[in-house]
């Protein structure tokens, strides 16, 4: 069988000259020509830690790609840096980004006509978007991913990027000087690498390993360390057997992978963001994968994983313990995980696990006993009630306690919120409540580390709740619902709800609710006025148009 499925169309159709011509035109060499075309996707670009890398580590993978009689060619496609993005206008972008990202690998992969593709992804919204974009091609392909960052350190303080951003409410506060502010700033980011807590970048890297689709290891090495260094000279080597073997992304994406990401995801204690991720890549798979998937796996699942931002350790740590596969392999003796599901590898997850020494759970170390998890079961709780009739996600540790009834104090934006809590206007047991940025209303459904940031910072983390139609940053933590669906520009009753409304929120009984009638939410209907988006335009208007709820996803091609 012919490596080159789709490539010799380009590279050996004597109808179609001009292609060769231009191919050659590149330099390509006549062996070159003769092997299968590996289109290598970077989401690099300068301007953040997670991304600024990923050209270099696409350099690598393209020159190691020859020895192994592949033609690796390099392309690029985008990402938005929701560090930096973060309470700015320029978060309603970074959900949209996944979609583009998937976007341009199909458009680029299929407009070429290349064989494969091998993605190397950093933030968090480039891992699914990679995922997404080779489940529509549907050719061999790995996803390499950048690596977490290693921690920063001042004055003997372990920091991360969550660090910098509390340290702002710290500072309100009045408990951090300027000097002391700067120190954080300067110092809570020593290089490359995502963020490296169980943010949403690490918990998306552990379960798109988990779901077959990156190399054993792949979703803990550092950035800067020699192991991804010798990932991005090695992956070329599994292309070959995924191309000789012709083993593409719906092969190794199944329902039992996908409860294999869900599962490890949970346990590890990750990003409400996966919940998003993977429903749209089991949409685009076009597996029946739903919300009531994560509700059963969720509770069945222990966390085990003791990482920032609720608990003390990061990604390096879990590292220097054996990294993903050890913890996968003491999932997998504990029967928490389908030994039978096929990778990148061209191997079941089990026969990649065969030579792994399992992890040494801990109670005072990153993995805890599953005898003695830290929860015994999950914390993405899907709740439902008369605010959420289709679903909201809450990341709930159980350090903030399991339920939490207060008085909803409304907010129509991020920035509005984050007024109130500069000064001082959010009291011991509100239920802060942030609509309009939902994936229409927003739109984009942007991120919200800021505010919840300086809840925490400003000493009010467990005393109050907040609750959106828009999202998290997997740094967040305390009592938190995202995702409210149907969102408030879709008329939904978290639309309806006004400043005193008595709003409870229930992680036992997975209930998110308010003591407002039915009647009394119709009479408020008649008096609604939705937010006007009539001004928007371009990549804003064409997904306000096209993106389905977060509940479904938020895809753009249903």
């Amino acid at each position: 069988m012919s490596l080159k499925k789709y490539s010799w169309e380009i590279s050996d159709n004597e109808e179609h000259p001009a292609g060769k011509a231009m191919l050659y035109a590149t330099g390509m060499s006549d062996k070159k020509m003769k092997q299968p075309f590996v289109g290598v996707a970077s989401c690099g670009y300068e301007s953040n830690p997670c991304n600024m890398h990923l050209n270099d580590f696409a350099g690598l993978i393209k020159e190691a790609s020859s020895a192994h009689d592949l033609t690796g060619l390099v392309f690029n496609t985008i990402g938005i840096s929701d560090g930096i993005s973060m309470g700015t206008d320029g978060m309603r972008y970074s959900l949209v980004s996944r979609e583009i990202i998937a976007d341009s690998i199909e458009s680029f992969i299929s407009g070429h006509s290349f064989d494969a593709c091998i993605a190397v992804a950093g933030c968090d919204k480039n891992m699914p978007g990679a995922i997404m974009g080779m489940l529509r091609i549907n050719r061999p392909s790995i996803m390499v991913y950048g690596g977490t960052i290693r921690s920063g350190n001042y004055k003997g303080e372990k920091l991360n990027i969550v660090s910098a951003f509390e340290a702002y409410g710290k500072r309100i506060k009045g408990e951090l000087s300027d000097q002391d502010y700067q120190g954080v700033i300067q110092n809570a980011c020593p290089g490359a690498g995502a963020c490296g807590g169980m943010y949403t970048a690490n918990t998306m890297s552990s379960a798109i390993e988990a779901m077959g689709m990156s190399l054993p290891y792949s979703g803990s090495y550092p950035a800067n360390s020699p192991e991804k260094i010798q990932e991005c000279r090695d992956v070329s080597k599994y292309m070959k057997i995924l191309l000789e073997k012709d083993l593409k992304p719906k092969d190794i994406i199944t329902l039992k992978s996908l409860e294999n990401a869900v599962r490890v995801a949970v346990s590890l204690g990750g990003s409400t963001n996966a919940v998003l991720h993977i429903l749209a890549i089991a949409k685009t798979a076009g597996l029946d994968f739903t919300l009531e998937d994560f509700k059963r796996i969720n509770h069945s699942t222990p966390v085990l994983g003791d990482f920032k931002p609720s608990g003390k350790f990061l990604m390096e740590d879990l590292h220097e313990q054996g990294g993903l596969p050890a913890f996968m392999k003491y999932l997998l003796n504990n029967g928490l995980l389908h030994g039978d599901c096929m990778t990148v590898t061209g191997k079941t997850l089990a026969e990649n696990l065969a030579d792994v020494t399992p992890i040494v759970p801990s109670m005072v170390n990153v993995i805890h006993p599953i005898e003695t998890p830290l929860q015994k079961t999950g914390h993405l709780c899907i709740l439902h009630g008369n605010l959420a009739p289709q679903g909201s996600v809450a990341k709930i540790s159980g350090k903030e306690g399991k339920s939490f009834t207060g008085p909803a104090k409304v907010f129509n934006s991020e920035l509005e919120t984050n007024e109130a809590i500069k000064n001082k206007k959010i009291q011991e047991g509100d239920v802060i409540v942030i609509r309009y940025i939902g994936p229409k209303g927003g739109p984009g459904m942007p991120e919200m580390l800021k505010p919840t940031s300086m809840i925490i910072g400003a000493g009010l983390g467990s005393s109050c709740a907040l609750i959106t139609d828009g999202r998290f940053s997997g740094g967040t933590h305390g009592f938190v619902v995202g995702h409210v669906t149907p969102e408030a520009y879709l008329g939904g009753p978290i639309g309806l709800l006004q400043d005193g409304d008595v709003i409870t929120i229930d992680a036992d009984t997975l209930e998110l609710k308010c003591a407002v009638s039915e009647e009394e939410f119709a009479e408020r209907k008649k008096h609604w006025v939705n937010k006007d988006l009539s001004g928007l335009q371009g990549t804003l208007k064409k997904y306000n148009k096209l993106v389905s709820t977060a509940s479904e996803g938020c895809v753009t091609d249903n």
